[in-house]
């Protein structure tokens, strides 16, 4: 196996040395349609450095990129940026081949590597802003709380001026290409995208400290090397400029609609909507349940100013696929939206008001009283739909300021 994979190069000191996994299709509830890199990254100094694992499945495919290189034995230090199963699943069976003289993580990382393992490993504790000489080279640590676990942290390789970032800056995307510039950036920016959204977003406010911070320390790296997705070799400041724009959430002239539907009777109604916003000027992001996936309805409301969202009554309640999204958007906590309900009904129609309830509870602004038309929709009631989408887009052009 090991003449089949070979390690790529990156910068003077660094080789990638990771996975890639094809087949992944969900992580955590997100559609991951393309699949995953699991990157972890050799460092040839001496001692040789590991940074990150992969997932336990990959381990060998990383150990053969690695003895394409050197021999794994040679490994002294290990590097740990995060404890998540999908950097560290392997790492103690890589201990245990190798043999390290030093496995290196944050306070938290060391504590939670001993909670998923319960393992006797020593693990060295490195303190943010630490700096480690190895081989002439030099490795800075730099904890970035919440980013997305407690323990993770980015190692900067400094004569090289590596940013091994782990889960910032990265994205799912399987391929040949191990860079950026490499990938069609229309594809890599809407990976990205929809990584930021599905992982990142509740999390905006901690993105913008640390970038804040990173300017801070004049922290500007040649090269960024994420654990998931091509690496960023050139134009770095391109994904940090994204992600600078992504944590703010601002608005614009986007309405997203999102609908479940028995008999057809939301879906028109939805429909009717999305004519009457896109007379207000708004684009129109449809997303109906029965083809449209959670994951992607919160990477259309990265760059949105409206959620628009409708449901059937069922059992007096919301219809199920559309409870799923609201669930899973209430946990993604997104900003600056305003928002309405609508939908169609039997007898009882509840749905409409357990809707707004949780926009409510998600603090999205309703732009109007919600709407609730009763079984098949006629020609008036499909007229009301229209004006509704008409009052939303003017509400969010109101609050834009009339900006385009």
């Amino acid at each position: 196996m090991s003449g089949a994979f070979e390690a790529v190069k990156v910068s003077d000191h660094v080789y990638w040395v990771g996975a890639i996994d094809w087949a992944l299709r969900d992580f955590h509830g997100y559609a991951t349609s393309r699949g995953t890199t699991y990157n972890a990254y050799l460092i040839l100094s001496d001692p040789v450095v590991l940074v990150d694992t992969v997932k336990a499945a990959f381990k060998d495919e990383m150990l053969a990129r690695i003895a394409s290189l050197v021999d794994p034995g040679s490994i002294r230090w290990i590097i740990s940026n995060h404890a998540e199963m999908d950097h560290s699943s392997a790492l103690p069976e890589v201990v245990a081949r190798v043999r390290p003289e030093k496995v290196l993580a944050s306070a938290q990382g060391r504590d939670a590597l001993a909670r998923h393992f319960h393992w006797d490993q020593p693990v060295e504790v490195v303190a943010d802003g630490q700096e480690l000489e190895v081989g002439g080279v030099h490795l800075r640590f730099i904890e970035t709380p919440m980013l997305h676990w407690p323990d993770s942290m980015f190692t900067l390789l400094v004569e090289d001026g590596v940013l091994f970032s782990n889960d910032a800056f990265g994205m799912h995307l399987a391929g040949s290409a191990r860079f950026i510039d490499q990938v069609p950036p229309e594809l890599w920016r809407a990976e990205a995208a929809k990584y930021y959204a599905n992982i990142l977003m509740p999390l905006s406010p901690v993105v913008a400290k640390l970038l804040a911070r990173a300017a801070e320390l004049k922290l500007s790296p040649r090269v960024i090397a994420p654990d998931h997705g091509p690496i960023f070799r050139r134009h770095p400041e391109n994904i940090v400029r994204l992600y600078a724009q992504w944590s703010r959430q601002e608005p614009q002239r986007k309405a997203v609609v999102v609908h479940g539907t028995m008999w057809q009777s939301t879906a028109r109604m939805a429909w009717a909507i999305g004519e009457g916003l896109a007379a207000g000027g708004m684009e129109v992001c449809q997303m109906p349940l029965g083809a449209a996936h959670r994951s992607d309805v919160a990477t259309e409301l990265l760059e949105a100013g409206a959620l628009i969202v409708g449901s059937p009554t069922i059992n007096n309640q919301i219809f199920p696929t559309v409870a799923d999204v609201l669930t899973y958007l209430k946990g993604l906590r997104p900003k600056n939206l305003l928002g309405a309900a609508f939908g169609s009904y039997g007898w009882s129609g509840q749905a409409v008001g357990l809707i707004e309830a949780q926009l409510r509870e998600m603090k999205i602004d309703l732009a109007g009283e919600g709407l609730r038309l009763q079984y098949v929709p006629d020609d008036e009631g499909l007229s009301r739909c229209r004006a509704l989408g008409e009052r939303v887009a003017a509400a969010v052009v109101e609050r834009l300021g009339g900006q385009a």
